[in-house]
């Protein structure tokens, strides 16, 4: 009789690339899962592999949050109000 495997695989979001997991997320996703890194770095318990993946993926997180807003930014309109015969135009910093 074959003895089953002590090993569990990995969650998907575990093996996948930090980066390419949060390209999938909205902001809102990506910050939650950001707040959720950084909680769990806090653990003082935790090794140094498990230390150097949180980080990885926190800052994939914060790099999707930063790529969101820059999107959004680009498409916000801005628009006179004490012109508002004007056509709105794009935001520029």
């Amino acid at each position: 009789m074959a003895r089953p495997s002590t090993r569990s695989s990995p969650p998907p979001q575990e093996s996948s690339e930090p980066a390419t997991v949060a390209e999938e997320l909205s902001f809102r996703e990506s910050q939650t899962a950001l707040e959720l890194c950084l909680a769990q770095l806090q653990d003082e318990e935790l090794d140094v592999e498990s230390m150097a993946d949180l980080y990885r993926r926190a800052l994939a997180y914060a790099e999707r949050c930063e790529s969101v807003l820059q999107q959004v930014e680009q498409q916000v309109m801005q628009w006179d109000a004490t012109q508002p015969e004007r056509a709105p135009t794009p935001y520029t910093p």
